[in-house]
Formats: structure tokens, sequence, C-alpha cells
């Protein structure tokens, strides 16, 4: 083992429960103290592990002070606030959980999935509860502000936005080099089909791999519980009190969800990993089918004109309607946004025909150069 890299290991440890015992002094939150706290225990209990390692080679170093880094870490949180170093510590326990995860690895050893439960921890008090206010009124101010389907209001503006700015500005291209309806027609169609089969396979992709590894995660966490039953609820209780709860409701909680091997699984998964057991992260093929519609929606817009006129009356009309649908997408954004109608629909608009006139710009002089 190389002694530089120890040495840099211990002065890590060393920052990390310095900037935990740090910003515990500070808080108003008592819950949040005692977490920060068990951290800061924990990362000293760590400190001094790698300080025998060290003195393995060095028998008379000495445990070293916090980092002049790690004191200038604390003066700017004073200045700008403390949730940026709960997330440079959030990247701190990230690198410790590869590190872990790597050493396990070369060991020939199977990581159990406790190197991610400081991250966890960490990542919650980041997530859920903002430093020097209460978590509690935290979480009550968040759900408030949480938007039922928004993740699938999200979905269905952009599958629509695709379809309606590629197959325009496909449609466009095509047009400006003056061949045929029928031509355009069936580039059109070619478009509309090969994206909307990209965007359901990508989706499917997307939702069937999240899937599979929340399942992993969850047999994970299952092995943890057999192993380690004891620690897990220690982590349960920690977990609770990051997001709020003071320490006798969090022990309250972890003792009645650790009654059975059922409840106390369902309350890991539920609360280290974030997933719901039921769904698992949805149906790939419901979203597959999804985004196929969105996306084929969206792309007809520019499309259908050629299907009834020909010519630059289809042109016009094409343009009109993908204005039309242009604007009612940017309309749409504003649920997610918050921005007025009028500009994000506009903006929409610019961005669109913006592309649809580079395009048909394009087709026009591949036309010129065809024809000559």
């Amino acid at each position: 083992m190389d002694l530089n890299k120890l040495k840099g290991q211990l002065q890590t440890e060393v920052d990390t429960a310095f900037l935990y015992d740090s910003i515990a002094a500070i808080q108003s939150d008592e819950n949040l103290t005692r977490v920060l706290q068990s951290l800061a225990k924990i990362e000293k209990g760590h400190a001094k592990h790698m300080l025998d390692k060290v003195r393995e080679f060095e028998s008379n170093h000495a445990m070293p002070s916090p980092s002049s880094r790690a004191k200038f870490q604390l003066k700017l949180g004073k200045l700008f606030g403390y949730n940026s170093i709960i997330s440079s510590l959030s990247n701190v326990e990230k690198q410790f959980a590869v590190n872990a995860i790597k050493n396990k690895i070369e060991k020939g050893e199977k990581p159990n999935g406790f190197e991610h439960n400081h991250l966890n921890i960490i990542e919650a008090v980041n997530n859920n509860a903002a430093l020097n206010v209460s978590g509690g009124l935290l979480s009550k101010f968040e759900s408030r502000h949480k938007s039922v389907g928004g993740n699938a209001l999200r979905a269905a503006v952009l599958g629509s936005n695709d379809g309606l700015v590629s197959n325009m500005s496909l449609v466009m291209g095509v047009a400006g080099a003056a061949v045929s309806n029928n031509t355009i027609l069936l580039t059109g169609i070619a478009g509309l089909m090969a994206g909307a089969i990209s965007m359901a396979l990508g989706e499917w992709l997307s939702v069937q791999s999240s899937r599979e590894l929340n399942q992993r995660q969850i047999d994970l966490e299952t092995e943890e519980l057999e192993a380690s039953p004891e620690e897990e609820k220690k982590e349960l209780v920690l977990l609770y009190q990051a997001k709020g709860m003071n320490a006798v409701e969090a022990q309250k909680l972890a003792d009645k969800a650790f009654e059975n091997p059922e409840t106390a699984i369902d309350a890991i998964i539920t609360e280290e990993l974030g997933i719901d057991k039921e769904e698992l992260g949805g149906s790939a093929w419901e979203a597959a089918i999804a985004s196929f519609i969105l996306f084929a929606i969206g792309a007809i817009i520019p499309l259908y004109p050629f299907m009834i006129l020909d010519g630059k009356n289809a042109i016009l009309l094409s343009i009109a309607s993908s204005v039309v649908g242009l604007f009612g997408i940017g309309s749409a954004i504003t649920l997610l946004t918050g921005k007025s109608i009028m500009f994000s629909g506009m903006r929409q608009v610019a961005f669109g025909l913006a592309a649809a006139a580079i395009t048909y710009g394009i087709g026009t002089l591949i036309g010129v150069s065809l024809a000559g």
C-alpha cells in the first residue's frame, strides 16, 4: 500500500469528520444535529483505523488536524450557505463507496451494499432538509410544490416536441429541394416511423434498465438485511432522522418496521433506495407505446398538409400548422417552468421555425445543385 495514498485517505477522513461536526454545531434542528454528529463519529472511527495503517509504516505519525482546504470550505459555507458543503460531502461519500467496492473486488470479495449507506444518509440530508431549517417544516413545504404526474407531463411535452420539430425540419428540407408531393410524403412518413420507433425503443430500454437496476438493488438490500439486521436498523433510524423525525419517533418507526423481515425490507427499499416495490420504475411497454404515440402526434402535424394540398399551399399550411403546434407545446411547458404562456410559446415557435428555415435552405441549395 502506498504510504502517501494512506496519508491522503487519512486526511480526507479527518476533514470529513471536521465538516460534519462543524455543520452539526450550527444546526437549529436537533434531528439534523444528531445525524451529522453520528456521521462525524463514524468518520472519526475511520480516521483512527486509517491512522493505525499509517503507523505500520511510521510508528510516530500523529493524527493530522483539519486541512486548510476544509477550513476554507467552512468559511465559504458561512458566506454562500452550507448546502454546498453537504453536496461536497456527498461527493466524498460517493468516492468512499467506489473505493470500498473496488477494494473488495480486488480482494475477491463480494460487495454487500453497506458501502453506500453513508451516501444514502447524507443525500437524505441534502435532498430533504435545508441546513438551519427544520426538516419537518421543509418536508411540508416541499409537499406543496410537488406536482403529481410531472414526469408524465414532461415526457408528453418533450416527445411531441421532438416529433414536430424533427419531422418539420425533415419535410421542409425535402420540400426545399422542390421534389414531388409523393416524395415529401414518403420521406415524412419514413421520418415519423423511424423517429417514433427510435423513441419507443429508447424509452423501453431506459425503463427496463431502471427496473432491472432497482431489482438488483432490492436483492442486495435483502442480502444485507439477512447478514446484519441490527446494522440495517441503525442506518434506517439515521435516515428517518435525516428526513425530519426526532430520535424517539425514528427509533419507534424502525422497531415497528423490523418486527418481521417483510416489513423490514419494504421500509429499507422505500427509505434507502426510494423505490416503489410494486412498480419498480413503471411498465417498459407502457412507456414505449406512449413515446411512440406522442412522437407520432407531433410528427404528423407538419406532414398532413401534403396529404391534401400540393406545392406552396401545402408548405404554407404545414408551416402554419407547425406554428400552432409549437406554440401549444411552448404553452404546455409553462406548466413545468412557470414562465408566461406568450414567452414560452413564442420562444418555441422561434426555435422550431429557425430549424425549419435552415433545413429548407439546405434543401433548396441541394435541389438547385442537382438540377444544374
